[in-house]
């Protein structure tokens, strides 16, 4: 496995680290288990977890805290971490650090200044995250915030003239039609509706976000593909972009809001609670996200959108019918498929025609079968609730 250097470039691990290939097979196979029963762990727990609190955050009686400035502070204590985690990398050297982020920020301006577009968009779409959970169930945000899969393979399509099998293909129309069916629920008053919610502009936020989120996480990829550098120097640059553009952001929504009642107003330990789990969490969900191959981020997905819908029930007596039921299934579902790999895939579609009567096609004999398609995705911006994270950077 990869590891980060001191430098912040990716090298492979030395003769003195402890890599799979020196451990027993049975030894690294039990600790490679272990680590994607963690990894599946750290992703439903910070799935659920972070709209679970931020519903819980903005529906709870008394003062509400200003979103915006949330935003800003997430962003704020993105940035330090990593700053202190690349410190750590310098061995605590100060020199070395202020001249590798002269090196890599300053001097090499133009990777910095790519990323302030998706900085942006990234801020934009946290903000529109807090419209969506104040205004939807966080059940019905969990399903219909996976449209951004939809989108993002869209513009996958487009911007990098990826292809998708035709089992990619119907999954993201099941996908569709699941969000659709949650959606016609919503609208149909699944349930007991505070007054101050409108369904309306949560449905417009989410799909704004989604749309951002899969645009994003693409054109991230697409300029930053070849480009050297940590996870830590990318989120950082990424935190001082949006701590900049947060800052606007609140200037422009809520500046004299802010300006009257103070940056911390009706901020309590639940607020604090979502800014810590936006800031921190993402990142470990960062750390951990490369023990997780596509189909275990997929399960994660599911169980996130099921534990989102107990806990909802329980904490904000959310309503469960049969429209409900329906389709976040069809979204559980789609969302499997569309993470399996290209060769369980075309398993699944050659059992399928096979159930459905004899191939017209066969392979001649002494032929070799064809190459295999790529089933590489580019799936940067498709981890769950990840939007503000690079979790890989090509060639680093």
């Amino acid at each position: 496995m990869a590891a980060v250097g001191s430098g912040g470039s990716t090298a492979a691990a030395g003769p003195g680290a402890v890599s799979a290939g020196t451990l027993e097979p049975g030894t690294a196979s039990a600790a490679h288990r272990r680590l994607k029963y963690i990894s599946l762990a750290v992703l439903v727990v910070q799935n659920a977890s972070l709209i679970l609190s931020i519903r819980y955050a903005r529906t709870l009686p008394g003062d509400r805290f200003f979103a915006t400035t949330a935003v800003v502070m997430a962003e704020v204590l993105k940035g330090l971490t990593c700053l202190l985690l690349l410190f750590a990398q310098k061995r605590g050297n100060v020199k070395h650090l202020v001249l590798f982020l002269h090196e890599a920020v300053l001097v090499q301006y133009v990777d910095t200044l790519k990323l302030a577009v998706p900085s942006l968009i990234y801020t934009l779409q946290n903000n529109l995250q807090y419209v969506a959970i104040s205004n939807l169930p966080a059940a019905t945000f969990q399903v219909t915030y996976q449209l951004k899969i939809l989108t993002t393979a869209l513009f996958s399509v487009f911007m990098l003239n990826r292809s998708l099998s035709r089992l990619q293909w119907a999954s993201l129309l099941l996908l569709f039609t699941g969000v659709a069916i949650v959606q016609a629920q919503q609208a149909g008053g699944g349930g007991p509706r505070p007054p101050d919610q409108n369904p309306g502009a949560g449905l417009a936020a989410v799909v704004a976000s989604c749309l951002s989120s899969g645009f994003a996480g693409v054109y991230f990829e697409k300029i930053l593909k070849g480009s050297s550098g940590s996870v830590w120097l990318r989120n950082l640059q990424l935190g001082l972009f949006g701590t900049a553009l947060g800052l606007v952001g609140l200037w422009w929504a809520e500046g004299t809001a802010v300006a009257r009642r103070g940056f911390f107003f009706g901020y309590t330990p639940a607020v604090w609670g979502v800014v810590l789990n936006q800031a921190f969490g993402g990142l470990l969900v960062a750390v951990v996200v490369k023990y997780a191959d596509n189909i275990l981020k997929g399960f994660a997905t599911s169980l996130s959108i099921v534990l989102s819908t107990v806990a909802s029930i329980r904490l904000f007596g959310f309503h469960v019918d049969l429209l409900f039921t329906l389709g976040a299934g069809l979204v559980i579902g789609a969302v499997y498929l569309y993470s399996l790999p290209r060769g369980a895939a075309k398993a699944i579609a050659s059992t399928s025609a096979s159930a459905s009567g004899p191939c017209t096609h066969q392979q001649p004999p002494g032929q070799p079968p064809p190459p295999q398609l790529s089933s590489h995705r580019g799936d940067l911006s498709t981890e769950p609730f990840l939007p503000k994270l690079l979790t890989k950077v090509k060639g680093s």
